[in-house]
């Protein structure tokens, strides 16, 4: 096991422990556990803040669903690096508002049959299955808001998960051609198709119900501190690998990359330099939120989480700021509110899109994060809340769009411009 490899394991089990011992002590033991097992009958269609459940039960049910996707890593013999780090820290991040461990293994029991289907080892579909879970509220939304009685819907509610999880596999190769590696949250994009079938499925069947938005805007000491605590220990990690300038050099070799799928910044050679652009975009994000006097709640927090997740598979400082400038641009010309729960989050996930920016450049990336704003506000009504990364979603379709634009204008400009 390579040094950065062990240097992420202690990482990511630290804040696990974090994570789990802090919110023992917020709420107590039996108080956390009883409301962690309470926390498992929840619909968790977005937006659904699990803080307003208590502090310390968000941070336990993060730290056992953290806790999964790092054993799942480890059991499977993956490596530690960009796309498993991306997977594990944003299933954590989600398990704020929405992803539960109840929720989370069927779906990768269905992205296990598929590899037995296909005969292929479950490692080599291990992101599929981690990713994947962001369709966890399609397992428990069934079983337990369908006003069926339970031993008809628990049942159905892990088949839908089970059948769902089955066909991931097939559906992320098939989306990611549509946006050819510029949407970095690819899986998000094919839950969000999927979740479009199982919705109207469920209308059909006179099942689904509004959407609604769970929104903790009281203040939490534990909630405020945890992401610049650990982005803090990511820069120190930086500065302890290897010297300062050699992080920082390779830092800003980071920025001169795209970012496009797949890119592992780990594999660049430049560990130190990962780890600080993974911690600077964690403590920006956090600055941020501050600024604008955002509340620091669960789905923030599980935003801010998901930006350090792909700090070290596609995002950096450079490629990720014209997106967010861009939906910042969106929320005030459309004359919504920076703190407004729809504009906020989109603010931070949008960095889905930084490829294009990383590729196309300063320009491309204000007009991604412009358009994405205007989509992934009605993207959600259209899968029912039940992919936990409508941002991917709708960040897939904004890609695909600027894929097929800029390949139709390559492909049909005058021959003179290529020379020009």
């Amino acid at each position: 096991m390579e040094r950065s490899e062990r240097t992420l394991y202690v990482l990511l089990a630290t804040l696990i422990v974090l994570l789990f011992l802090t919110g023992l002590i917020i709420e107590g033991p039996i108080t956390v556990l009883t409301n962690v097992v309470l926390l498992q009958t929840k619909g968790a269609r977005l937006i659904s803040d699990f803080t307003l459940y208590g502090v310390g039960t968000a941070m336990v049910n993060a730290a056992s669903v953290g806790a999964l996707g790092l054993l799942l890593a480890y059991l499977t013999s993956v490596s530690l690096s960009g796309p498993t780090v991306a997977a594990i820290v944003t299933m954590l991040g989600f398990s704020f508002f929405g992803n539960t461990v109840l929720n989370c293994l069927p779906i990768i029991g269905g992205v296990w049959i598929a590899s037995r289907l296909a005969r292929k080892k479950f490692g080599s579909y291990s992101l599929i299955a981690l990713f994947g879970t962001a369709l966890g509220p399609l397992v428990t939304y069934i079983m337990f808001s369908i006003n069926l009685p339970y031993f008809i819907s628990i049942p159905l509610g892990i088949l839908a998960g089970l059948v769902a999880g089955f066909l991931l596999p097939a559906s992320a190769g098939a989306m990611l051609q549509l946006h050819q590696g510029y949407n970095l949250y690819n899986v998000g994009f094919s839950c969000g198709f999927l979740g479009l079938f199982a919705s109207s499925l469920l209308i059909a069947a006179g099942k689904m119900e509004g959407l609604s938005v769970e929104w903790n805007e009281q203040f939490s000491l534990a909630l405020f501190l945890i992401i610049p605590v650990f982005s803090l220990m990511l820069i120190a990690s930086a500065m302890i690998l290897e010297k300062p300038k050699t992080s920082i050099k390779g830092f800003l070799a980071i920025q001169k990359m795209p970012g496009r799928l797949p890119s592992d910044f780990f594999d660049t050679g430049y560990t130190g330099g990962t780890f600080l652009n993974i911690g600077l975009l964690g403590l920006l994000s956090w600055l941020y939120l501050v600024a604008v006097g955002a509340p620091i709640n669960g789905p923030t927090v599980g935003a801010m989480f998901t930006v350090i997740a792909f700090g070290g598979f596609g995002k950096t400082l450079k490629n990720t700021f014209p997106v967010v400038l861009g939906v910042i641009l969106s929320t005030l010309v459309f004359g919504k509110s920076l703190t407004d729960p729809g504009p906020l989050l989109a603010t931070l996930f949008s960095t889905t899109l930084a490829p294009i920016a990383g590729q196309f450049g300063f320009v491309a990336g204000i007009l991604a994060g412009f358009l994405h704003l205007v989509m992934v506000e009605v993207t959600g009504s259209w899968h029912g809340g039940l992919d936990l990364y409508n941002n991917g979603f709708a960040g897939g379709l904004t890609a695909t769009l600027f894929v097929a634009i800029l390949q139709w204008y390559k492909t049909n400009r005058p021959e003179e411009d290529f020379n020009s």
